[in-house]
């Protein structure tokens, strides 16, 4: 797209300043609100990990339905138990490996019904005296007079149970019990020896073939061990305690054996020590939180930031033991190399609008293992990451999105990526036909009357094409560039010039009828999550092309502001759930949207840009646990908070541009492989959103966007900020 350069005239007033908040303070992990997403439709984890860990142990509740994908919701006190893995934020549940539950007396071993207490090992939990912090969860089990204290390292959980006196305490092993709709196939327990049990659990849900063992150590040697339950999936270690004795336990767990769980313990959690793995857990957060400083008077949404940015570094998820062994995509084990760490839980059509962007910014090293671990991925089933979970690939959702992702890798020269092997790897996945890109190619576009989802498909697929075009021009591969970007305008075959709405095309070319833009109908129609009002702007990678659909600039901005008008209504006897944090028919709670305020800057109207974006930051984000407008998605609903607060989005993938918004802040600096990056505001408050002028390093800047490589070298950004013209 050109460059739609913005008259800020006024002169910068160097001499003005911001009150500054008291952000020196070295405790970001106090700024983090854990509950902001536990209800609504946030699906957030609970519980207790390091960044990036493998181990995610927090409480699982008795329903196994939509809103409890992650195992809590803030509407439910039950817990059946504590488990070792969980999801963030997905609209799909699985999982919650390797559960555990102190118990006190006979149990019935099952999950129970949550209408009937007794009727499983479930109890409520207290949460009046529930704690919940980066890397650290308490909670008192009040069936059983139990409190539950649980800390974590990348690999292992650690537990603290204070039982009361008692002949009858227990910690009771579940291999039953998964997230959802996640089953065991195979599962196998046993004691080692008195304070030692091991095992694993093989199960199938959405990830169809999933494997995971464990290694476990208890502080107190049981009295007896038992196995319990249909097939023997319950073990339970039992003991007398003391009043207020505390009982801890250790539990490893691999992708790859139950020799690779021992090996991680060892190398991670030898010791005892709970509050100090707790401490440790808390400057692992720490020192993430850190990589974004921001300075602010305003406490809530300073406490919505940290927060935002402490979800988006729960997944990706270590995949590999400390050894470098990993569960591959061709669900085998691989040896690997411990200094080249493999990941897992990639919610791409998601993550590569934000998520993925922001950690190029404030973590490149980590992007670059991203990255490198998709191109691992691709050796081994073949074809880039669509959507992968604990070695599985799902195929969930449309597109392909492991494209973008690692073609913006290319474009920003992520350290550490093989960009060479990265970009066959990009070639390779665009020769696959699967998934109606076959017909992509053929027809030019998906016919509607070939495939549901038509729409969805082929648009994502065209932004993929649009990646790869950059990351060949930035390998230099002309032809390579040429021919994707024409494939990348497959889009245009949809956009009707009578209605201009994006609208299903049959093979003869036809229309699909009737026709209604608020039509949807969940994962039955030609869109996906979405309607003809959403994906009409569907476009980031070629807005000059849709400009030229609508055939001037003021149609589509007319267009574009009836979208914010329109009613809010859905028709459809089915329609998605997801398409939620509605203004108008504009969807903030799905991400096919998140791009979509930008248009206004990369069509010259800055402005509405800004008071768009400042509205849905203020009032789309809340620092509650209903704080989300739609699921959190892996860290896509936070990092798109994130980097609009900052002042800018990358709206078209793989440019390494980031088109400006309004910042929120009257200071953020973070560190960059050049030094630091400050970006600095004046005059900035809710009335003063609008950028009215930028100087970059001292000088005046024009631009409507920044560049990755000038945030990479480092400098300072100052903006200053006016009312409404």
């Amino acid at each position: 797209m050109k460059a739609k350069h913005l008259l800020w005239a006024a002169p910068l007033l160097l001499a003005a300043c911001s009150q500054k908040a008291d952000n020196q303070a070295s405790n970001y992990t106090a700024y983090v609100d854990t509950h902001i997403g536990t209800g609504g439709h946030g699906h957030v984890f609970m519980g207790a990990n390091v960044p990036y860990g493998m181990v995610q142990l927090g409480p699982t509740s008795v329903p196994e339905t939509w809103d409890w994908c992650s195992g809590y919701h803030e509407s439910d006190s039950t817990v059946i138990g504590f488990s070792h893995t969980h999801l963030e934020g997905t609209g799909i549940g699985d999982l919650f490996d390797v559960t555990v539950m102190p118990v006190v007396g006979d149990v019935t071993y099952s999950r129970g019904n949550d209408s009937i207490p007794g009727s499983g090992l479930w109890s409520y939990a207290d949460r009046s005296k529930e704690i919940s912090v980066p890397g650290y969860y308490s909670v008192p089990l009040s069936r059983y007079n139990v409190l539950a204290e649980l800390t974590a390292t990348n690999r292992v959980g650690m537990h603290r149970y204070t039982f009361p006196a008692t002949d009858s305490a227990a910690i009771v092993f579940d291999l039953e019990n998964g997230g959802c709709w996640d089953k065991p196939t195979e599962t196998h327990i046993e004691a080692v020896d008195s304070t030692h049990v091991q095992g694993y659990r093989y199960s199938t849900g959405w990830a169809k073939d999933q494997k995971v063992y464990f290694y476990a150590e208890l502080s107190k040697p049981m009295t007896s061990w038992e196995l319990k339950g249909e097939n023997n999936m319950y073990g339970r270690a039992s003991f007398a305690t003391d009043s207020a004795e505390q009982v801890l336990m250790k539990v490893a767990i691999s992708p790859t054996s139950i020799e690779g769980a021992k090996a991680n313990m060892a190398a991670e959690l030898p010791g005892w020590d709970f509050d100090a793995t707790r401490k440790a857990a808390d400057k692992a957060w720490n020192d993430e939180l850190s990589r974004i400083k921001i300075t602010t008077n305003d406490s809530i949404e300073r406490t919505k930031f940290y927060s935002a940015l402490y979800r988006t570094m729960i997944v990706p998820a270590t995949f590999n033991d400390v050894d470098g062994s990993y569960y591959g995509a061709d669900l085998k084990v691989h040896k690997g190399d411990k200094n080249a760490p493999n990941y897992t839980i990639f919610s791409l059509w998601d993550t590569y609008r934000a998520a993925l962007p922001l950690t190029s910014i404030i973590n490149p090293e980590l992007s670059g293992k991203f990255a490198s671990t998709m191109v691992r991925i691709a050796d081994d089933q073949g074809r880039l990451p669509v959507w992968h979970l604990w070695g599985n690939e799902t195929d969930c959702m449309v597109g392909n999105p492991g494209i973008i992702a690692v073609a913006d890798a290319i474009v920003k020269q992520a350290p550490g990526l093989d960009r060479d092997k990265a970009y066959a790897a990009l070639l390779k996945t665009a020769t696959d036909t699967a998934r109606g890109y076959g017909m992509h190619v053929e027809y030019g576009y998906i016919p509607c009357d070939k495939m549901t989802e038509a729409i969805a498909f082929d648009m994502e697929f065209a932004i993929a094409d649009a990646a790869i075009a950059r990351a060949a021009e930035a390998m230099g591969d002309t032809a390579t560039m040429r021919k994707f970007t024409e494939r990348s305008h497959s889009y245009r075959h949809y956009f009707d010039p009578e209605t201009h709405f994006i609208r299903g095309r049959m093979a003869d070319g036809s229309w699909r009828t009737p026709f209604s833009p608020f039509k949807t109908e969940h994962r039955a129609d030609d869109y996906c999550e979405g309607n003809a009002w959403q994906y009409t702007w569907l476009v980031p990678h070629d807005i000059d092309g849709l400009e030229q659909c609508f055939g001037s600039r003021e149609n589509m901005l007319a267009k574009l502001d009836s979208l914010f008008t329109a009613s809010s209504q859905l028709e459809g006897a089915d329609a998605s759930p997801d398409i939620s944090g509605l203004i108008g028919q504009y969807a903030h709670g799905n991400e096919p949207s998140h791009h979509t305020l930008y248009i206004y800057s990369m069509l010259g109207q800055p402005d509405k840009t800004a008071e768009k974006v400042r509205y849905v930051c203020r009032n789309l984000y809340k620092a509650a646990p209903d704080g989300m407008s739609g699921n959190e998605d892996a860290g896509q609903m936070s990092a798109w908070y994130i980097l609009s607060s900052l002042g800018f989005y990358q709206v078209e993938p793989a440019s390494g541009r980031y088109w400006f918004g309004s910042p929120m802040w009257d200071e953020a600096e973070f560190a960059v492989p050049g030094g630091k990056f400050v970006i600095k505001t004046v005059n900035n408050s809710p009335e003063n959103m609008y950028i009215r002028s930028v100087k970059l390093n001292g000088k005046p800047y024009d631009k409507p966007y920044i560049m990755h490589s000038d945030i990479m070298q480092g400098g300072e950004l100052i903006m200053e900020m006016g009312p409404k013209k």
